[in-house]
C-alpha cells in the first residue's frame, strides 16, 4: 500500500525538481532609415538549455560616431545595444527558436565585429545589414549579401525570409492580430 502512495509522490517530486526546458529565441528586426542607428539588429530573449542563462538583450552594429565620414569610407564601428522603447518602435520580421550550440554561434559573431580591429564599420562593406546578415547566417539560415540591398535593412530582412520559407513573416502575425481585435471590439 505505501509503494501505491509513494510511487506518485516521488515521480512528482522527481518531476517538479528537474528543470524545465528552454530555449532563447532570436527575433531580427529592421528600423526604418532616419538618424537613430542601427537599422538592422537582433534581439535574444530566453534561458539557455545548457546552465540555464537567462537571455533578454539585443545587438547591432553601427558606427561609433555618427556624421559625415560614413558617407565616405571606414570608420570606427561598434556593438549597439537598442533601447528598448527602439525595439518597441521597430519592425519585427521573424523569430527562430535556437538551440545553444546556435546561441553560442550568434554570440560568436557578437564577439568577432566587436572584436574587430582598426576602421570596422563601413557603409559599403561592413554595416548593421551586413552584421544581421552574418548572425543569421551562423545560426543556419540561407542568406545571401546582394549589394542592391546591403542599405536597405527592411528590404535585405524580407529577402533573408524569402530564401527561408519557413521562418514565420511577423508582421503578418501581427496583422491578423489586430484584425482580430478590431473585429471583437466591433
Amino acid at each position: 500500500m505505501y509503494r501505491l502512495i509513494l510511487a506518485p509522490i516521488l515521480f512528482l517530486l522527481l518531476n517538479l525538481a528537474s528543470p524545465a526546458a528552454a530555449q532563447v529565441v532570436v527575433t531580427f528586426y529592421s528600423h526604418d532609415l532616419d538618424d537613430h542607428f542601427p537599422h538592422a539588429f537582433f534581439t535574444l530573449k530566453g534561458t539557455t538549455i545548457e546552465g540555464g542563462e537567462v537571455v533578454d538583450t539585443n545587438y547591432g552594429f553601427t558606427a561609433k560616431t555618427i556624421g559625415p565620414a560614413i558617407l565616405f569610407g571606414s570608420v570606427p564601428g561598434r556593438i549597439d545595444i537598442a533601447k528598448p522603447g527602439y525595439v518597441a518602435h521597430s519592425t519585427a520580421h521573424f523569430s527562430l527558436t535556437l538551440t545553444d550550440e546556435q546561441y553560442r554561434a550568434i554570440l560568436g559573431v557578437v564577439e568577432k565585429w566587436r572584436n574587430a580591429a582598426g576602421d570596422s564599420y563601413d557603409m559599403n562593406r561592413s554595416n548593421c545589414v551586413h552584421f544581421t546578415g552574418e548572425a543569421a547566417q551562423a545560426i543556419g539560415l540561407n542568406v545571401t549579401f546582394p549589394k542592391k540591398l546591403m542599405k536597405k535593412p527592411r528590404s535585405y530582412l524580407d529577402e533573408v525570409q524569402r530564401l527561408n520559407p519557413q521562418l514565420v513573416d511577423l508582421r503578418v502575425v501581427e496583422r491578423k492580430k489586430q484584425e482580430a481585435s478590431r473585429a471583437t471590439t466591433r
